[in-house]
């Protein structure tokens, strides 16, 4: 992790899920990947409010697609 940020110069903390225990809590593993790419999660957005509970979970099945700005924002309007 720390050769990962110190080479694309990162200025904020990334965090490690040690055996992906917090993926699979969340349901978002990616169950294709494979060798050192095992227990990597699918791409999700969790969108919390301000007590830290999740209102809105943005998925999708496959790593090649992501969701939209306008996806996210309409989560967040549905939930206001």
């Amino acid at each position: 992790m720390k050769r990962a940020a110190a080479r694309h110069e990162l200025t904020f903390p990334l965090l490690s899920d040690e055996g992906s225990k917090t993926i699979d809590a969340y349901g978002v593993r990616n169950r294709e990947a494979t060798g050192r790419f095992e227990g990597i999660p699918l791409p999700t957005t969790f969108v919390l409010d301000e007590k830290g509970v999740i209102r809105a979970k943005l998925f999708h099945e496959g790593y090649k697609e992501r969701h939209t700005s306008e996806n996210l924002i309409k989560a967040v309007k549905k939930i206001n």
